[in-house]
């Protein structure tokens, strides 16, 4: 069901959110007259943060507008003649509005789309029965609207109280004035003759008596609001910690590591209005729970009483303090990585964010960021806040941007858009440690104030380097596992078989049951300083050869479950021997980084044997593809089980060569295998000089064969064959 049709059902809360999505910046009308339309377009194929793609919002920009004037000039009658005027208005006003900015037409109509299918999804949630059961992301945020709705009963409650307190103490005051107006006019008395004087005296002294009384009373009953109001702002504040503990520390933390994780090939991390929007309520809260403290504290100040009133202020006002400090340096966030691995002289794009912004008006002074680049050593020291004497490890070119406030969606950012690393300064490395090892990051750093300069917060991007000594295996296959599918841009991953060869590659094990590796651990040494027993590269440079290959190379035979791939020597010998002849698989050299082996079962004078082709790489494949080669070996008949191959293969084939043109014939280039048993029996009285080592076919080696062959083709017939005729 479309969006729109869902989203006008809405009620309550959920329909004054949905109707405040609109405005002059965008007429609900739009979106009802071209809500069709509005759903059916990509919006989000567009980055916002590359100006490049600013023609692409342009011309997205332009076909709304064409739509709405076509809407227009569709309407009839009397009602249609004033719709007509409207929509008219409307695209003028759009193309007015956006036309020199259309990427903000882009972020706006996204913030609309996104939060609508929010609403509905957390309506439909909260309307199904109470017997359903829901998922825990929905559970999740009934629970933190839930504890909204109880910290804004909590604050109501305590305005109101503050006002009662507020005008009581006024009453107060006006009932102590016209105390000292008493005493003033007794003492005046005594300037009157004795007969006035006692006249006068007795009623005024009963009067202040009374007076007196009530304000003593009163001035009981005053401490007592004021305790009770400092207790109510006690658990609301408490409320308040727990809201943004799970909010900061759970829900912002775990978007943090889904942007980690996307950034080594997980999923998208995902929008982060939904957090603005709670860390907005937030701020709200807070900042009017300050306020009543702060009017508690004046109340107090006008009008002293003794007692524990004081102390308690003022922790409450530290507690608050403290609460809208970690609330906004959290929320002051990267909310677009810059890439991983940094080249001088190349630019590079990064986006920060302050969630909080728009609510606490930052932007009525923007506030300006900078990006220094530091060593993990400092980054440290930074944490522990240990001084670094504002060093940096290296100079970037465009480090420095203004903050801007999108009024659109409520954002405020800095979008650094051509910054450029002119040059880095390494530290002495010492031991084995490469310079890939030795890290750097970004740090970016800014001064907001709040409240009118009335609080000054300094802040920094997110904490780095927290890295672990060592990993559990499990966890270790779940990276790699995600990296692969990642890099091989590819919905098929390692299966749990792919992950035991793995294990057995990693920690140089024979063992094929996977509960053996699960309490296993791997630490970075072993991971990729380490080289495998026997080999010249570690456990990462192999597998990382493997995924370039697949991701330039193979990526279509993966995906059709055409490579096994993960599968050592004698594990496909042991397949292929009860396979018939011509049977063949393909699995991922052992001995060669980025390489790919066929290995095929055949028969030879003695006995049937498993022969292996020397490794393919990139450099083999730039020359002639997999499918071609394999169409090139006609001793090459079923892909293992028992799947033919050009059933398997024959879709990727390169198209024959068309007839020649003008006298000219095309060269072809061919893979050719001298044939197995003739190899064979050639090779035994040549030591095996085709093959390696291991027993594989060395295709240089047999280069000899293939020069001789063309030799022969190029001498003249009757020379060849010593005249005789067919």
């Amino acid at each position: 069901m479309a969006v729109w049709i869902q989203a006008q059902q809405l009620q309550g809360d959920a329909l004054h959110q949905m109707q405040s999505l609109y405005g002059q910046h965008f007429p609900i009308e739009v979106r009802h007259y071209l809500s069709q339309w509005i759903e059916g377009q990509l919006w989000d194929a567009i980055d916002l943060e590359n100006p490049q793609e600013e023609f692409k919002a342009k011309r997205l920009l332009d076909s709304l507008i064409q739509e709405l004037q076509n809407k227009a000039e569709h309407q009839v009658g009397e009602d249609g003649f004033l719709l007509k005027i409207k929509l008219g208005h409307y695209a003028s006003q759009l193309k007015s509005t956006y036309d020199r900015c259309p990427l903000e037409l882009v972020r706006c109509i996204k913030h609309i789309l996104y939060t609508e299918q929010r609403l509905v999804r957390e309506a439909t949630n909260s309307s199904s029965p109470v017997g359903g059961m829901m998922d825990s992301m929905s559970q999740k945020y009934q629970q933190i609207n839930q504890a909204f709705e109880e910290l804004r009963l909590l604050t109501q409650d305590t305005e109101n109280d503050l006002r009662k307190l507020q005008h009581n103490q006024e009453y107060f005051i006006i009932q102590y004035q016209e105390s000292l107006r008493i005493q003033a006019q007794l003492t005046s008395l005594s300037a009157l003759p004795p007969a006035d004087r006692q006249l006068r005296e007795p009623a005024l002294l009963n009067k202040r008596a009374t007076v007196e009384a009530w304000l003593t009373r009163e001035a009981n009953t005053l401490q007592k609001y004021r305790l009770d109001l400092a207790e109510k702002h006690q658990k609301t504040l408490q409320v308040l910690r727990k809201q943004q503990t799970i909010i900061l520390d759970d829900e912002l933390i775990q978007w943090k590591r889904r942007q980690q994780l996307a950034g080594n090939g997980g999923p998208p991390e995902g929008g982060l209005d939904i957090l603005q929007s709670w860390c907005e309520k937030l701020a709200e809260t807070i900042w009017q729970n300050r306020q009543q403290i702060r009017r508690a504290e004046h109340l107090r100040q006008q009008l002293p009483i003794p007692g524990p009133i004081e102390e308690l202020l003022n922790e409450l006002g530290s507690t608050i303090t403290d609460i809208i400090s970690a609330l906004v340096t959290s929320t002051f966030i990267i909310e677009k990585q810059p890439p991983q691995v940094l080249k001088t002289q190349t630019k590079f794009a990064a986006t920060v964010r302050l969630l909080v912004g728009g609510k606490l008006n930052v932007h009525m002074n923007p506030p300006q960021v900078k990006a220094t680049i530091i060593s993990e050593q400092q980054a440290k020291a930074l944490l522990k806040n240990e001084s670094t004497r504002n060093d940096s490890s290296g100079e970037i070119l465009n480090n420095n941007c203004v903050m801007e406030f999108h009024q659109t969606t409520g954002t405020l950012s800095a979008h650094f858009r051509n910054m450029s690393l002119k040059r880095i300064k390494r530290s002495d490395r010492r031991g084995a440690e490469s310079v890939t090892e030795e890290k750097f990051t970004i740090l970016f750093e800014s001064q907001f104030s709040v409240g009118g300069n009335e609080l000054v917060f300094q802040v920094k991007g997110r904490v780095p380097f927290l890295v672990p000594d060592k990993v559990l295996w499990p966890q270790l296959c779940d990276a790699i596992n995600m990296k692969y599918k990642a890099e091989v841009q590819s919905n098929r991953g390692l299966s749990e078989e792919n992950l035991v060869f793995l294990a057995q590659k990693a920690f140089s094990s024979s063992s094929n049951n996977p509960e053996d590796y699960r309490n296993m651990t791997m630490t970075w040494s072993q991971f990729n300083r380490e080289s495998l027993p026997g080999r010249n590269f570690t456990f990462w440079q192999w597998f990382d050869g493997v995924m370039e290959l697949t991701k330039k190379h193979l990526k279509p035979h993966w995906n059709d479950g055409a490579i096994l791939g993960f599968v050592n020597k004698q594990q496909a010998q042991d397949m292929l021997m009860s396979k018939p002849n011509g049977t063949f698989l393909l699995r991922f050299s052992d001995s060669e980084i980025g390489g790919i082996t066929i290995a095929w079962v055949a028969e030879n004078p003695n006995k049937r044997m498993v022969w292996n082709l020397m490794p393919y790489t990139t450099k083999d494949f730039s020359i002639r593809s997999l499918a071609d080669r394999i169409s090139d070996l006609n001793h090459l008949l079923f892909l293992y089980p028992d799947r033919p191959k050009d059933e398997v293969f024959s879709k990727y084939y390169t198209p024959p060569l068309s007839k020649a043109v003008d006298g000219y014939v095309k060269p072809q280039i061919k893979q050719v295998v001298p044939d197995v048993v003739w190899l064979h029996s050639v090779s035994c009285g040549r030591s095996d000089s085709m093959l390696d080592a291991d027993g594989d076919f060395d295709l240089d080696d047999t280069m000899d064969v293939a020069r001789h062959v063309e030799e022969l083709l190029r001498r003249p017939v009757e020379s060849q064959w010593g005249g005789q005729q067919s």
